[in-house]
């Protein structure tokens, strides 16, 4: 199982290999954590978004950081054409985990995807994450990243129930 780490707070702030983008298929980067990615960031994201998408609901694509403390964004697609569902949340997170693996990243931040614009019930998103990420290996550190305090503290307690 990966090496799984749990932080409190802005995920463009992460130094590491990659932060992951709770994505739109289309790779438009508007609200949310790809508000703050392309605040932060600078256009330069938007511009490879553009010369990538769309995507599938449920992939995931890389571009670089721009001006964000890490060198790369993996875009995981959790909705667009079709809503977010936990499903999705899976296979997005699934997609994520195995670009950072093909490009030899090792420490990565993950948001909550979907629980923003998806809609979807926070404690149900953490499970279905867990439940991807205990099968990447050991070589990837993991971030998961609750924005408020008490996403965190939710993030806490379910991955201290599955140790």
């Amino acid at each position: 199982m990966a090496r799984i780490h749990i932080a409190q707070g802005d995920i463009t702030e992460f130094v590491g290999d990659a932060i992951v983008n709770a994505a739109n298929n289309h790779l438009i980067l508007g609200a949310g954590v790809a508000g703050a990615i392309r605040r932060k960031g600078g256009p330069r994201i938007q511009e490879e978004c553009d010369r990538h998408g769309p995507i599938r609901v449920g992939e995931a694509a890389l571009t670089g950081a721009g001006a964000l403390p890490v060198r790369f964004v993996i875009h995981a697609a959790v909705l667009g054409d079709q809503p977010a569902s936990l499903q999705t949340v899976r296979s997005a997170t699934r997609a994520a985990v195995r670009l950072a693996l093909e490009h030899n990243l090792r420490r990565v931040a993950f948001p909550l995807l979907g629980t923003g614009v998806g809609g979807l019930a926070l404690n149900e998103v953490i499970e279905a994450m867990l439940d991807e990420l205990q099968d990447a290996p050991d070589t990837l550190e993991i971030t998961l990243f609750g924005y408020s305090p008490s996403d965190a503290e939710a993030l806490r307690q379910a991955l201290a129930r599955r140790r």
